[in-house]
């Protein structure tokens, strides 16, 4: 298991023995457990990412701490964008889509406000961190 598997093991394990809360970095974050694909392995993945609730689902950044590559949950959305989303003490099914434009700028705008972290991790890259919508299957 490599250090970064170990660390988000230690956080789901924590979100699911709090009802979605956890302390430490994340502490008073939006946070839910994500649940994709692999792109190549095709096999389950969970990854806990903070979120923004926008009224008819949420968003997701792929901000990789500011990496100069998306993080591999990026790529699992785009092979397969039907996941799985656990919130608080529920799951909810979702479909992921990347928004553009006006609405990404928007939404990423209003991140890196409440969540000055973000504004770090955009100066650290070259890339423009894709802001990914998830909402709920009807």
């Amino acid at each position: 298991m490599t250090e970064a598997e170990d660390w988000n093991s230690k956080i789901i394990a924590e979100f699911r023995a709090n009802g979605g809360k956890v302390g430490g970095p994340f502490e008073g974050s939006l946070l839910l457990l994500l649940h994709t694909v692999g792109a190549k392995s095709g096999q389950p993945r969970v990854n806990p990412v903070m979120y923004q609730d926008i009224g008819d689902g949420v968003a997701v950044f792929a901000s990789k701490a500011g990496a100069p590559t998306n993080p591999a949950w990026y790529f699992n959305l785009l092979a397969t964008p039907r996941a799985r989303a656990e919130i608080g003490t529920g799951t909810v099914e979702v479909v992921a889509r990347e928004a553009e434009g006006a609405e990404r700028d928007r939404i990423w705008e209003a991140q890196k406000r409440d969540y000055p972290g973000f504004a770090d991790y955009e100066r650290k890259t070259t890339r423009q961190i894709p802001v990914i919508i998830l909402e709920p299957v009807a």
